[in-house]
């Protein structure tokens, strides 16, 4: 039966390449397209090439497709968080209680250029690039374009993002429930370029040769309350680093005095190790922070069937580094929902619609919460005690007591699980702890008669 079917995947970004390699993998012929030229040929966008923080889940969906070993070979392990402090010190953080485990930046248009070629290597898929989605007719099965082309389809796959044009289709039918909900805060790039003559304690040695300038084994965090800066990794020895900070202050620094002026007073350490920093805050954009809910996600037409992937149906802010762990996810749950059910695709997406919901709002709100935590809690005494406390626990309790952080980005546990299970943990926890006070103060009195 899928193989009668004409698919069709709009976006060619991570989850629709990857999609499209599943599906013909599967034998299944697949169109993709999308709106932009070749992103191989023309680049990435100027400020638009946030690096991405993939884990188990991303890596695991990368290996269906063969990609995992080369993914990791373009990435680089991220073992835990730096703090920076407005006075220039700098405290580690790991990510696991052993130190073992890491996630990985990688460069988005990297992996979205392994990923392309990938599909393109697939027999049955076809890239169509400068294709700009106009509308979607459920009803005849058609896809209209901008340039007045056309293209049938049976089966359409949204992958096309927060702004999804093939989600605009059924944005207004009946029963279909859609919410954005922004942020304040914007986020804007700067660069840290490799530097000449770092010391050798940060990535060479030292002398000569191009050296990473902060410590490449860490996602740096400038944590000031309300905002934040934060900064990746790359191959090249440079930093990508992001500012999520209110939209207003971004607006606020006009000229060049108030921009370096502004960096060195709240990021001492970093604004010497930024040369660009002015050009880059004059002509890097503003992006906008945004988290995506939509329901139903499968819509039947008279011809025609959509289904809503990724970004299109559960966009969320980037602040637990899982937008496109999850959205690989969903590919990899639709490819299985289809063997499971024979290639049957009006059964398979409406299993991947069922199981797929409940976690992806789930890890929408972690996400919005580990932005607080990120900008926030890290600084505070308090939360250092109780992650000292959380790493002795997963110690002493080896797969018993895991870290919301741990089951996030290390295990494919499904996200739903994920707060119940952290719960039952902070129960049995208070339990063990009353039982320890109340033995130590058993303790204390006998010994004092």
């Amino acid at each position: 039966m899928a193989e009668q079917q004409r698919v069709a995947v709009v976006g060619a970004g991570l989850a629709g390449c990857l999609l499209a390699t599943l599906l013909g993998r599967r034998g299944i012929a697949v169109s993709v397209y999308e709106r932009r030229e070749d992103p191989r040929v023309t680049g990435a966008e100027r400020g638009r090439s946030i690096n991405l923080a993939i884990s188990a889940r991303g890596l695991d969906a990368l290996e269906h497709v063969g990609l995992r070993e080369q993914a990791l070979g373009q990435a680089l392990p991220m073992h835990g968080r730096m703090i920076h402090g407005t006075d220039g010190t700098q405290g580690f953080q790991s990510y696991s209680a052993d130190g073992t485990r890491a996630i990985n930046s990688i460069s988005r248009s990297e992996l979205n250029h392994a990923l392309l070629d990938a599909a393109e290597k697939t027999p049955g898929v076809t890239l169509h690039f400068g294709r700009r989605l106009r509308d979607v007719d459920l009803n005849t099965g058609t896809l209209a374009f901008d340039d007045g082309t056309s293209a049938p389809a049976d089966i359409v796959l949204a992958s096309d993002g927060s702004y999804s044009a093939a989600r605009r289709a059924v944005t207004f039918r009946e029963g279909f429930t859609f919410s954005q909900d922004y942020l304040e805060h914007g986020y804007k790039e700067l660069t840290i370029p490799a530097q000449n003559g770092a010391p050798a304690a940060n990535g060479g040695v030292a002398g000569g040769g191009s050296k990473f300038a902060l410590d490449p084994d860490a996602l740096h965090i400038w944590p000031r309350g309300e905002s934040m800066m934060i900064a990746l990794p790359n191959l090249d020895r440079s930093f990508t680093c992001t500012l999520f900070w209110p939209k207003g202050e971004l607006a606020a620094l006009q000229t060049d005095e108030q921009i370096t002026g502004y960096f060195r007073t709240h990021y001492p350490d970093a604004a010497p190790l930024m040369p660009t920093l002015v050009e880059d805050y004059r002509l890097n954009p503003v992006g906008s922070l945004v988290t995506v809910k939509a329901w139903p996600w499968v819509h039947h037409g008279g011809s025609a069937t959509l289904a809503l992937v990724g970004d299109a149906a559960h966009a969320i802010v980037p602040f637990f580094g899982q937008g496109a762990n999850c959205a690989l996810e969903d590919c990899v749950e639709i490819d299985r929902c289809l063997g499971e059910f024979g290639g049957d695709w009006q059964r398979a997406l409406a299993e991947y619609e069922r199981r797929r919901k409940a976690n992806c709002d789930a890890i929408a709100e972690m996400a919005l919460d580990n932005f607080v935590e990120m900008r926030d809690r890290v600084n505070s005494p308090v939360y250092r005690a109780k992650m000292a406390g959380q790493h002795f626990l997963e110690r002493r309790l080896p797969g018993h007591y895991v870290s919301r952080y741990e089951l996030v980005s290390f295990t494919t546990m499904p996200y739903a699980r994920i707060p119940a299970r952290m719960r039952r943990q902070g129960r049995l926890t208070a339990v063990a702890g009353a039982g320890l006070l109340a033995g130590t103060l058993a303790i204390v009195r006998r010994a004092l008669r």
